[in-house]
């Protein structure tokens, strides 16, 4: 019994450590958002009105950055995304895009 509830309190625990699903812009911090600290093309996030760089996802990953109709350079794109805020950065643990 007591290794069903210490399994059932780690998954309890693995799940909120993922952090919430929120609803946000996705595109290139540079060509859509204006970030101006990195050079070259990185994907970010729009939380609140804030556009961060993402850390733990690439621009590419999710196609050709520069495709006319859906890349990252030229479009902003809305998602659920999970993660957290970590010293100005979003550290991501999901990119669901919706759009």
């Amino acid at each position: 019994m007591k290794k069903i509830l210490l399994i059932g309190v780690l998954y309890v625990c693995f799940a909120c450590s993922q952090g919430k699903k929120q609803t946000a812009e996705v595109s290139c911090g540079q060509c859509q958002f204006g970030l101006t600290s990195q050079k070259g093309c990185d994907l970010a996030v729009r939380l609140d009105d804030k556009a961060y760089f993402v850390d733990g996802a690439d621009i590419d990953d999710y196609g050709d950055a520069h495709d006319k109709d859906s890349g990252f350079c030229e479009v902003i794109r809305t998602a659920e995304v999970s993660g957290e805020v970590v010293d100005g950065r979003f550290k991501v643990n999901s990119i669901d895009l919706i759009d």
